[in-house]
């Protein structure tokens, strides 16, 4: 199980991050979350941390500063960074402490999901017994009479790729688990895929091809129980495996299946391509745990498959090892210019009405406009040029100046109009913005 710790000034960030982390697929222990550096500390003395999720800032103490020391109290902790800062002197100086994945508000949720799953399944934790420790994946069967290609019966095979593509229902998924042995609770999938055979025979021939990979796939695998891991066609010039596992085989040695599995995909590359001369890209999946995941290792498996048109030199992808980004369209970039557009006029307009107000904070604009205060400050930058208290300070200072021409207002008279408690502080700015108090500019205008 994996303890996980989160530090972020936004309650709602720390919910989402919460609910993301509960719908991963991985056995997640105890999630900690504070709002304070310094407490995110006394977590990391009193309980042992795996992975902190911090945003750059918190309230206490700088997110640099929190993985400096929590690094000296844990040094196997692993660290993933949250920030509205793009800056590269951030990242570098995070990526020098050992960081993980630094990522950028807004959160892609799938990217962060597949980057926390990459970071605790490549975790190495202590076996729970000793018995297990360097036992293999895959054992060599006693018996070696195993040439066959069983399809399965047409109604599970429906059920099965309708699990694949989500879209199966309850009962039918209940039904499907007293069909085959798929018990789990951990799985993970490998695809096949063979869409580069130049193939124009008739279909027995096709099928006689089909049943030399299924054998070769079969061989390699190995496998003494044969309940572990069901073979099947997916799809038109497709073969895939579903390998599951017990609570005990996989929960802390997940990045040795993984290795494992990775070099199973290059044997069987390596066979397929010498012994069948069949053109051949093999996916790989992570490791989720529950069998409602496998309709997203199915997705993981093609979109690993998809990476050898980018990398034409390889055949065997490990879905892990790449940081996927959502390709967005055209119209969802321009939906979500136009939302951002909207944010910062709505603020705009906000800090139009009440710039004067006495106490006027950047939290308190974010809560009134519902968006979190690093996110709205970067907003307002990207799409203004001001920072969003360079802005309150703009206006509040050129209404000074209006009132200072126009009126016989005296200095605390107008440090009040222009939501100042302290007329001194009014005074510092306002020599600050123009070079000159506002007792000199009320001389100049007489």
């Amino acid at each position: 199980m994996y303890n996980i710790l989160i530090v972020d000034e936004e309650p709602m960030m720390i919910q989402l991050l919460i609910k993301l982390m509960l719908s991963s697929g991985l056995n997640i222990g105890h999630i900690y979350t504070t709002s304070s550096g310094k407490e995110a500390l006394t977590y990391a003395r009193e309980c042992h941390i795996d992975l902190l999720i911090s945003d750059v800032h918190t309230r206490d103490l700088s997110g640099i500063e929190l993985m400096q020391q929590i690094r000296m109290l844990q040094p196997d902790i692993q660290l993933i960074v949250i920030s509205v800062h793009e800056q590269f002197e951030y990242a570098q100086t995070a990526i020098r402490l050992g960081v993980r994945s630094y990522l950028i508000k807004p959160l892609n949720s799938e990217q962060f999901l597949d980057c926390i799953r990459e970071v605790l399944i490549h975790l190495d934790k202590p076996a729970v017994s000793e018995q297990r420790t360097g036992q293999p994946v895959y054992t060599i069967p006693a018996h070696s009479a195993r040439f066959k290609m069983e399809r399965l019966p047409e109604r599970q095979y429906e059920l099965l790729n309708r699990l694949l593509t989500g879209s199966i229902h309850a009962e039918e998924q209940e039904l499907l688990q007293q069909y085959l042995p798929l018990k789990g609770p951990y799985y993970a999938m490998l695809k096949m895929n063979f869409a580069g055979i130049p193939f124009t025979g008739q279909p027995d021939e096709y099928r006689w091809l089909c049943y030399a990979i299924w054998n070769v796939t079969e061989e390699l695998l190995e496998v003494e129980d044969q309940e572990n891991t069901l073979i099947f066609e997916s799809g038109d010039k497709e073969l895939s495996v579903i390998f599951q596992w017990r609570e005990t085989d996989a929960a802390d040695r997940m990045s040795h299946i993984i290795r494992q599995l990775e070099a199973l995909g290059q044997s069987l590359h390596f066979h397929i391509h010498k012994f069948l001369r069949i053109p051949c890209v093999i996916g790989i999946s992570q490791i989720l745990r529950g069998i409602h995941f496998l309709g997203q290792l199915n997705t993981q498996t093609d979109r690993a498959i998809e990476l050898h048109q980018e990398y034409q030199e390889h055949y065997v992808f490990y879905y892990g090892k790449y940081h996927w980004k959502t390709i967005r369209s055209v119209e969802e970039a321009e939906t979500e210019c136009l939302r951002n557009n909207l944010i910062v006029s709505q603020v705009k307009s906000y800090i139009d009405n009440h710039y004067n107000q006495k106490g006027l904070t950047i939290h308190e604009v974010a809560r009134k406009n519902h968006v979190s205060p690093n996110y709205l400050s970067y907003l307002f930058k990207k799409y203004t040029g001001f920072k969003l208290w360079e802005y309150v300070i703009k206006l509040r200072m050129e209404e000074s100046r209006e009132l200072l021409m126009s009126t016989d207002l005296r200095r605390y008279e107008v440090a009040d109009k222009v939501g100042y408690e302290s007329p001194e502080h009014f005074s510092k700015i306002f020599k600050k913005y123009y070079g000159i108090s506002p007792s000199e500019f009320k001389q100049l205008q007489t």
